[in-house]
């Protein structure tokens, strides 16, 4: 036994492998890209009109940086490679980097930063707080999604969650 092993392989062996969890989770991950993409889009636009990068608003270029931190986050660990997928995927013939659970880290981040700044992109708060609770939402069944698809070790969610809140808090605070 080493390190939070014991822990890993006791929450695998109790949920096994659900790829039915893993294929909604990947679906999940691609409304949040979508989000980032629409970001992306009214910078882009703020750009063309305002001329000048220091007039885009500064919630779209903090989640240009944060975008840029997490991407590079995401290269350096499939690189750096702390840990394995605890199983190798269909279609595959070795395992996967699977430490932190890339897909939590982004839906997490993109998704959570989204909820943060909706406020200021839409002004009806009902409509405001529904796309919020949707945001919440995605994060949570792409955590619990993932977790029980059986596909990362329950370490590799918790890494993903810890660097997603850290960058969020940041993130948070660079946007006040």
């Amino acid at each position: 036994a080493v390190g939070l092993s014991y822990l890993n392989k006791s929450v695998f062996e109790r949920l096994g492998v659900n790829m039915l969890w893993y294929n909604i989770t990947d679906w999940l991950g691609i409304w949040a890209i979508a989000a980032a993409f629409a970001f992306a889009v009214m910078g882009f636009v703020q750009l063309i009109k305002r001329k000048s990068l220091l007039k885009v608003d500064k919630e779209i270029l903090a989640l240009g940086i944060l975008y840029i931190a997490i991407i590079g986050l995401y290269v350096l660990f499939e690189q750096v490679i702390v840990n394995y997928r605890p199983i190798i995927m269909p279609g595959h013939t070795k395992p996967e980097a699977s430490f932190p659970s890339s897909h939590t880290m982004l839906v997490y981040t993109i998704m959570g930063s989204t909820a943060l700044i909706l406020g200021k992109y839409v002004k009806n708060d009902k409509l405001c707080r529904a796309m919020q609770t949707v945001c919440v939402i995605i994060i949570a069944v792409t955590v619990i999604g993932r977790l029980i698809s059986g596909v990362h070790w329950f370490t590799d969610i918790l890494g993903a969650l810890l660097i997603s809140t850290t960058f969020l808090a940041l993130f948070s605070k660079a946007v006040e």
